[in-house]
């Protein structure tokens, strides 16, 4: 599933809920085993993915949801060609965490500079099983 989103903040809470639609469509249509867990794990990445690429890359930006091997990739695509980058950990700090976030709970992290800006993906494991981060 490919959309893009709209140039205004409330893009991530529709972000949230499409990604929560995507994967109740596929335990549904598909027969594929998705924990509550792994729907929790796969809105918060949504919403720091699409959050950091409102704040940061002006212009349009899109989402991609895809389902393979056990797993939803997450895919933010925005204008900006710069990587984010984790801040270094500071307990004392109030907020930037979200991409720290992001790679604690993720399977695997990238991100691709492109001709227009950036792709960030972010995969996640459907079961709460060993594989799972």
């Amino acid at each position: 599933m490919a959309v893009s989103l709209p140039d205004d903040d409330a893009c991530i809470a529709q972000a949230r809920h499409l990604a929560a639609d995507f994967l109740a469509r596929v335990r549904a249509e598909q027969d594929v085993s998705v924990s509550a867990r792994a729907v929790d794990l796969t809105q918060l990445v949504v919403s720091e993915l699409v959050t950091n690429a409102r704040k940061y890359a002006p212009g349009p930006l899109s989402m991609e949801l895809a389902v393979a091997d056990g797993t939803v990739d997450v895919t933010v695509r925005d204008s900006a060609r710069a990587r984010p980058a984790a801040r270094a950990v500071d307990p004392g700090r109030v907020g930037q965490h979200g991409l720290e976030i992001v790679m604690a709970v993720a399977q695997e992290f990238q991100v691709l500079l492109e001709p227009t800006g950036k792709r960030v993906t972010a995969r996640i494991a459907l079961s709460d099983g060993p594989t799972a981060a």
